[in-house]
């Protein structure tokens, strides 16, 4: 498996994985297209322009459509906000599976290593004395 992201360092396992999956599916691609726009300050100067035009050219009395259009916006943005925070706390639990199962094999690694460390020095004791007693 890659284990890098388009034009990026490395990254952990769990990123490459989880990137690749979203990449898969259309709609998932569209949520992350939809939520990095809105989470930037080029959608906040869009909807500046926009309110102001919209209020001084379009409508002498703004306030009642406004507040719908607003209001519906509202509901969408808070579906793509859930929708990141899913998408994160996935992450975390498909990270921490994947951290909790290499630490397990290092720790049985470095068990192992200990054992047979543990019997060459006996092995090596067992000779040097036998050697030293006449």
């Amino acid at each position: 498996m890659d284990d890098k992201l388009p034009h990026e360092r490395p990254h952990h396992p769990v990123v490459v994985e989880l990137a690749a999956k979203r990449a898969e599916s259309l709609q998932l691609r569209i949520a992350d297209q939809i939520t990095a726009f809105a989470g930037s300050m080029r959608f906040v100067y869009v909807h500046v322009v926009l309110f102001v035009v919209w209020m001084l050219v379009f409508e002498s009395n703004p306030w009642p459509t406004l507040t719908l259009a607003v209001s519906l916006e509202a509901i969408f943005l808070s579906t793509f906000v859930m929708i990141g925070q899913n998408r994160q706390a996935a992450f975390q639990q498909a990270k921490a599976d994947h951290d909790f199962r290499e630490s397990e094999l290092e720790l049985k690694s470095n068990t192992q290593l200990t054992r047979e460390i543990h019997v060459l020095t006996v092995e090596l004791h067992r000779r040097l004395v036998e050697e030293a007693t006449p």
